[in-house]
Order: C-alpha cells, then structure tokens, then sequence
C-alpha cells in the first residue's frame, strides 16, 4: 500500500471516529433529551470542529492538519478524563467544582458499571490522537524517502 494512501485511511478513520462521536453527542442530547453539563459542552468545543477540520484535511490531502487534530484531542481528552474522575472517583466527587445547572457528577448512562458519555468521549479523542501521531509519524517517515 502507498504511504499517501495509508495516511488518508488514517486520516478518514480520524474523520469518521470524530463524526461517530459528534453524532452521539447529539443523539444523547437532541434526541434523548439530555441536558450537557459545561464538562461537556467543553469537550464538544474540542470534538466537533475536528469533523470539519479532518473533513477538509482528506479532501485537500493536507496531512500536516493532523498536529492539529492531535492538540484538539489531547486538550478534549484531559477534559473528559477529569470528568470521568468526578463521576467515578468519590474524592473528586466531593471536591467537585460546580458545573452549572446539571451536574457535572451525574451520569445519564452507565453500561456495564464504567462506561459513561465522559467515557465514550475520552475513547473518542485517544482514537483521534493515536491516528493523528500515526498520519504524522507516516508523513515523517515518507519525507524522509
């Protein structure tokens, strides 16, 4: 397989992570009805321009856009590895900061007693990174060719 041809695989598995993602959200939100705490609206800030972003990176084959995917997704990541603390870790729970009218301590959702919507979303975003470094590591690799 070409190594440009892999980069866009990685690049269109990113793309495809992010709008699965963006999707959920909005599921939860629009159609089940809801309600995002500020955790999560912040981890939407750093989730949705990224189907944009990755969007427009395949079809113009601009791999460098992958550094940036990677920034958005570790600063989404630390934000919903921080919420899923406060809904998992008791002593987060009782320092937890106050996340407007719906708390960011409650869980909509619990499958299987650790799976949560802060959960999926950090899944999401260290999907995201790891295709992003791989693009990356692709690119760098087939400049130095």
């Amino acid at each position: 397989m070409k190594k440009e041809t892999r980069a866009e695989n990685l690049l269109l598995a990113a793309w495809v992570t992010a709008l699965v993602a963006t999707l959920g959200s909005l599921y939860f939100s629009e159609v089940l009805g809801f309600i995002p705490c500020d955790l999560c609206w912040f981890q939407r800030i750093f989730m949705y321009p990224q189907v944009i972003i990755l969007g427009i990176a395949i079809v113009r084959k601009e791999f460098s856009t992958a550094r940036y995917s990677l920034a958005l997704s570790v600063i989404g990541g630390l934000i919903s590895l921080y919420h899923y603390a406060l809904q998992k870790i008791p002593v987060f729970q009782h320092y937890a900061i106050q996340c407007g009218r719906i708390p960011c301590t409650g869980q909509y959702m619990n499958w299987l007693g650790f799976i949560t919507i802060p959960f999926l979303a950090l899944t999401a975003f260290l999907i995201i990174a790891l295709l992003s470094v791989a693009v990356m590591r692709q690119q760098k690799r087939r400049n130095n060719v």
